[in-house]
């Protein structure tokens, strides 16, 4: 394994992670006052656009560090929407 392979596990390990954390703490919390669903959305396609550019679809840092976050960042993109309507539905 070379030196660019180590590195390349940095972002792999990390991107996932930290998105993660956000998905956890909304579930529990069951509130998005503050997270900001275009910020999340727009780390979504960076991260589907970077992962098409790498052109490393089979490798697994590309398939966790990019396209796996990706994924995480949809999910975390609708339980934004959704707790934002259900605080909305409970103020009218």
């Amino acid at each position: 394994m070379s030196w660019i392979d180590w590195v390349g596990m940095i972002p792999a390990i990390i991107f996932p992670v930290a998105t993660l954390v956000q998905v956890v703490h909304l579930l529990r919390v069951k509130n998005a006052t503050g997270v900001s669903a275009l910020s999340w959305s727009a780390f979504a396609v960076g991260n589907l656009a970077l992962y098409v550019y790498t052109e490393k679809y089979l490798e697994w840092q590309a398939l966790l560090g990019l396209l796996g976050t990706a994924v995480l960042q949809v999910y975390l993109i609708a339980l934004i929407l959704y707790y934002q309507r259900q605080a909305v539905k409970v103020q009218i």
